[in-house]
């Protein structure tokens, strides 16, 4: 499908990024607690080689963790998220140069650190300013793009029983009034995530993903991270390291249905992806 409605551009620390082509974010984990091993990193070697393979092979934003949002995980400190932060992002502004780097955080005072002292040029928020009532005001202050994120309770309940009447619809209303208090409060780039896998049951899930078109209504990106997710893994009854080819399926439909960002742990078949892509369009 043409995105014809959709923003074109959001404006990254000066640079623009456009959405011309759907764009790739590589993951980088930096907690022991996420629920795909080979998306940690944790040494100073394996961030730098971790940046290098994400650039190489085609991603377009560099997305970082220290806060594990799997089902159930356990809950840390601001301070131990910051201090992983601080240590992963001086590593990476000391070897990188013009990097679009996005920080995935719901602490806003983190927010603030991050953007203000370490070259990070989106904030990528799972809760959309539920779990932090100062996050919205701290994002239309530091004037940066914001990921905003549907999530039904936090990540320790969160797949306790979520319950929907009609999920797009609920997600749709949910969104609105997010939009409306960013928009009052002068936030100009805003990109959103359905978030699969984030208080939602197998159903939900493929709901959302048949439906995503439906989100176009807002005219703003969309952001699917389906990467090796449980949606995958539970229903092919296998494990998240044997979950690659379920994802490069689940992607393509994604961008079939509108998604405009990819956030993954394999960058190269998702490049691949895209690329395919663009050849049908």
């Amino acid at each position: 499908m043409l995105d014809i409605n959709t923003k074109k551009t959001i404006n990254c620390n000066g640079k623009l990024l456009s959405f011309a082509k759907p764009l790739i974010m590589g993951v980088i984990n930096l907690t022991s607690d996420s629920f795909f091993a080979g998306s940690r990193y944790n040494s100073e070697q394996e961030i730098i080689e971790r940046v290098k393979q994400i650039i190489s092979q085609g991603g377009d934003i560099i997305d970082i963790g220290a806060y594990s949002s799997r089902p159930g995980a356990t809950d840390i400190s601001e301070e131990e998220e910051l201090e992983k932060l601080i240590f992963a992002l001086e590593v990476i502004n000391n070897n990188f140069d013009n990097l679009i780097i996005s920080v995935d955080t719901f602490r806003s005072n983190i927010a603030k650190k991050v953007v203000e002292n370490y070259k990070v040029s989106i904030i990528n928020d799972i809760s959309a300013g539920e779990l932090d009532s100062e996050m919205f005001k701290t994002v239309a202050n530091l004037n940066v793009p914001y990921i905003m994120m549907h999530m039904k309770g936090k990540p320790q309940n969160m797949q306790n029983n979520p319950v929907y009447d009609d999920i797009i619809n609920e997600i749709t209303l949910f969104f609105a009034k997010k939009l409306k208090k960013l928009q009052f409060l002068g936030v100009k780039d805003v990109i959103i995530d359905p978030g699969f896998g984030f208080g939602k049951t197998l159903e939900h899930n493929y709901e959302i993903l048949k439906r995503l078109n439906e989100l176009k209504i807002f005219e703003l990106p969309i952001l699917a991270g389906l990467s090796r997710k449980s949606m995958i893994y539970k229903l092919l009854k296998t494990t998240p390291e044997k979950a690659l080819n379920g994802t490069t399926v689940l992607n393509t439909i994604a961008l079939l249905n509108g998604a405009n960002i990819l956030r993954v742990h394999d960058v190269l078949a998702a490049s691949q992806v895209v690329a395919l892509h663009l050849a049908v369009k």
